[in-house]
């Protein structure tokens, strides 16, 4: 619910958009607080359009001096009754200059706002021309490149601007950057002059754009121009690795092509923007970001080898599908306000896996559907911290917290179960209304609600209260009864495993397996408790598999029968529902014990021959390893599970499963004989037969072996050696005090971090974590939890989206002690009030920390 506060302030906003003619008092003004807050929002939506910004932009070949902007921001105002505010997140002495509508003013920046009175302002056409000082927050600058990333509301951070999503804009570019650099934004690049050791780029207007989808990167990168389809386009990269560059580029453009071609088609519109752009950036925050013109990728998502996985090579065909998606959804139709900010991630998703179903096949989407949505969907849905998929926000400077698996998992499993309840020709025809109605400007989740309405006879507004709009998965049990050996009656019921009573209405299949067939059942589950009338008088079978196409959501049974059969299941689809239910029911104390589902996986390390399968449950093994096995019990355990590991690797026959079962064993390993077994792969670089590791994975095992030896300096120090690449030995440099053998080393490593500027790449401060909060190190490391919680909401703010949860997932993630569970419930206790959803993230990432101390400890 929308709290007080806003709501009045809403009412107010609502009171001054009356009839001018009225007796009323003139409105209050709407309040100047930090952040961007609904009513402000609200009413600046409702007074602004036509807006445009020239920005220019002085970067110098200095990452430690300033970058100096001039911009000049012009729109039309319906009303001038009260100050205008522009939203800019820095300190006063960042503006030097103000001049609205040819008049210099003074300078009032308040509360993240820089205050204009009214009486300067005229009601029609205005200007605004600022003199300023970027700031660098999410400029993202290294050495000799830098890339914008201002979403969710990090614009304001960079220079003054409307940074509200419903304020669609053009933009205006002009940078002057070191000579040697290349620069790639949204909009065409027009020309560049050079000027001795300076040059500046101009580019055209760019599309009308939110604020948070403005971009540019620059910097010294390689270029590589092809054509897309009918379209020119252009790659930036800073990869040194030729066999990547060799083996990666050409797939890159194909990927885009493929993608591009197949949305065009499903939506009926074009491609929606002026140009193909995109950029490969070294430890990017995020898989991918959908800036047009210029979208920003994680380098090592792109630039694979041909030691590469099949899985590797799929899911970058999906981030790249994904990214496109966005063009269309998000891009060119915005949501409102970013408490829908799940509507564009769910359409990328769903869309980046219908290209992949065309391109790989329905069997192949189907399994990789399961295993990358819904494991992931039941870690965050499971837990204390749940939330719906659409939750209200009242501030922008919040919108961060509402990124998270929910509305990149769960969501695209609600829609795919909406899809198969209209019918999917219907389902296309309303989104296709949808894009084109609001195609360049702002939806909401109930504008779509709406259309789809129209294209399905189901009443859609009570579908989307359960699936949308709470919290929670469904728990599903059965009942069986036979009259000799038929089924006489099959009785299917689900409830929440949280909160009150409600009702998913979704459809999935299970089941009955014979020694000569197998009869499957569809299920409609519409209400708590439905009889499955085709089952009765059915012959006993062998074993029942629940959810056995994989499109149910909830706690499925584990029929007992089936854990003699699991192996012998000829689909991959049904063996990876069965051990997706199975790690599920573990976790919730069902079925069964942590030993015996160990047990039970290890057995299909020979024996599961689909490679997607065997990252499963190898991924399954390594969790169920570490974090719910007793350290004496785990040490006893060691040499025969790496024995295991080591022959499954000579017997399977595949290379990408050889890779997955080194890797398991790389993770695992912890006895002297596998330790000179690992180092003597790392030190004369001859991996297994059959296996090939690239000089990232040789980095990888010298990170391992001085994590779980006493070499950590010498090896680490040799690795470096190696490196070629500069980013990638910037890379190691930061991580090697983490795995220091000193004690006082890691601590000061830790308390390192209190400093914003030793956070600033992110994905190297949650991978230090993760090697510091090992637990191998957690008797040392467990001193670090209370000061990291303490620690959350200055990581929120001066972080990207994706931080929060990473660095609370980095520094519980494994932890099964006791005294860990302790600390986190004492943290909450003592933090009633707390941002709710900040507390969410926290208790989503302690979620296996209280499983396994349950499961272990009482």
């Amino acid at each position: 619910m929308i709290n007080v506060n806003t709501y009045i302030k809403y009412l107010v906003i609502c009171l001054a958009l009356g009839s001018e003619a009225s007796a009323q008092p003139a409105a209050k003004p709407v309040e100047v607080e930090p952040g961007v807050s609904l009513a402000l929002a609200t009413y600046r939506h409702s007074v602004i359009s036509n807006l445009n910004y020239v920005l220019e932009l002085t970067v110098p070949a200095q990452k430690s001096q300033p970058i100096n902007g001039k911009e000049s921001i012009s729109f039309e105002l319906a009303k001038t009754s009260q100050p205008l505010q522009l939203d800019f997140k820095q300190s006063a002495d960042h503006v030097k200059r103000l001049v609205v509508n040819g008049q210099e003013v003074a300078i009032q920046l308040q509360e993240e706002h820089l205050v204009i009175p009214a009486k300067y302002l005229h009601q029609g056409k205005n200007e605004l021309a600022i003199i300023f000082v970027a700031g660098d927050q999410s400029l993202n600058r290294n050495d000799d490149y830098l890339y914008a990333l201002f979403v969710p509301d990090h614009a304001r951070t960079a220079f003054p601007c409307f940074d509200q999503p419903d304020l669609k804009a053009r933009f205006k570019l002009t940078m002057q950057v070191p000579t040697g650099w290349r620069v790639l934004a949204n909009g065409t690049k027009r020309d560049s002059t050079t000027n001795g050791d300076r040059t500046t780029f101009h580019f055209e207007n760019s599309d009308k754009l939110s604020t948070y989808l403005f971009s540019f990167t620059a910097g010294k990168y390689h270029v590589v121009k092809k054509m897309v389809g009918n379209r020119p386009a252009e790659f930036l990269y800073r990869e040194t690795d030729a066999a990547k560059i060799r083996l990666s580029t050409d797939s890159v453009f194909i990927a885009h092509q493929n993608a591009i071609g197949f949305l065009e088609q499903w939506t009926g519109i074009k491609f929606p923007f002026q140009k193909v752009g995109f950029v490969a950036i070294p430890d990017f925050q995020f898989g991918g970001m959908e800036h047009p013109g210029v979208v920003q990728y994680k380098a090592s998502s792109l630039f694979l080898d041909d030691g590469a996985t099949k899985e590797e090579f799929i899911s970058r065909a999906n981030l790249i599908s994904h990214e496109t998606a966005h063009m269309w959804f998000g891009d060119m139709v915005t949501m409102e306000w970013f408490n829908d900010v799940w509507m564009k991630e769910v359409f990328a998703n769903f869309m980046a896996d219908k290209v992949t179903e065309k391109m790989m096949g329905s069997e192949t989407f189907d399994l990789k559907f399961l295993q990358d949505h819904y494991p992931a969907a039941y870690g965050v849905d499971r837990t204390q911290g749940a939330n719906p998929i659409r939750q209200q926000l009242d501030n922008l400077q919040e919108a961060g917290s509402m990124y998270g698996n929910i509305i990149y998992h769960k969501a695209p499993i609600m829609m795919r179960q909406l899809e198969l309840l209209m019918g999917k020709e219907n389902f296309r025809q309303g989104i296709q209304e949808y894009l084109k109605k609001y195609a360049y400007n702002n939806a909401t989740w109930n504008d779509l609600i709406a259309i789809l309405s129209k294209h399905t006879k189901f009443n859609l507004y009570d579908w989307n209260k359960v699936w949308v709009n709470q919290p929670g998965r469904p728990q599903f049990d059965y009942n069986i009864t036979y009259t000799g050996n038929k089924i006489s009656r099959l009785t299917l019921t689900q409830k929440p495993e949280n909160g009150a009573m409600r009702i998913w209405p979704q459809v999935f299949s299970i089941t009955l397996a014979y020694a000569d067939h197998v009869k499957t059942i569809v299920v409609d589950m519409d209400k708590a408790s439905v009889e499955l009338k085709d089952a009765a008088g059915l012959v006993k079978p062998a074993y029942i598999l629940f959810n056995a196409n994989g499109m149910g959501y909830g706690l499925f049974p584990t029929d007992n029968g089936i854990i003699g059969n699991l192996y012998n299941i000829q689909s991959p689809l049904q063996r990876a529902s069965a051990y997706i239910a199975a790690y599920e029911n573990m976790l919730a104390g069902r079925y069964f014990k942590p030993a015996e589902l160990l047990t039970l996986l290890t057995d299909g390390l020979t024996r599961e021959k689909d490679e997607m399968n065997l990252r499963l449950i190898t991924g399954y093994i390594s969790s169920i390893y570490w974090g719910f096995t007793l350290p004496a019990v785990r040490q006893s355990m060691a040499a025969s599970l790496e024995q295991t590991l080591w022959n499954a690797m000579q017997q399977q026959t595949q290379v990408n499963q050889k890779k997955i079962l080194f890797k398991t064993y790389q993770d695992i390993y912890l006895t002297p004989a596998a330790q000179s077994n690992i180092y003597r792969i790392w030190q004369q670089q001859q991996p297994p037969a059959g296996v090939k590791l690239s000089e990232d994975e040789y980095t990888s095992l010298a990170l391992t072996i001085a994590l779980k030896s006493d070499t950590a300096t010498a090896v680490l120090k040799q690795q470096q050696l190696r490196i070629t690449n500069t980013d990638r030995k910037k890379r190691l440099d930061f991580l090697m005090p983490a795995l220091s053998l000193n004690e006082q080393e890691r601590d000061s490593f830790f308390n390192s971090l209190h400093e914003r500027s030793n956070r600033q790449k992110e994905a190297w401060v949650t991978t230090a974590l993760s090697y510091l909060h090992h637990p191998l190190r957690q008797k040392t490391s467990v001193k670090y939890l209370p000061e990291s919680m303490n620690m959350l909401e200055e990581i929120q703010k001066t972080g990207d989206i994706f931080f929060p949860q990473a660095w609370t997932g980095s520094i519980l993630g494994r932890y099964q002690s006791h005294e860990a569970a302790q600390m986190v419930e004492d943290f909450v206790k003592a933090h009633p009030n707390y941002n709710s959803k900040l507390m969410g993230k926290l208790l989503q990432s302690a979620d296996n920390v209280f499983r396994a101390d349950e499961l272990l400890n009482k």
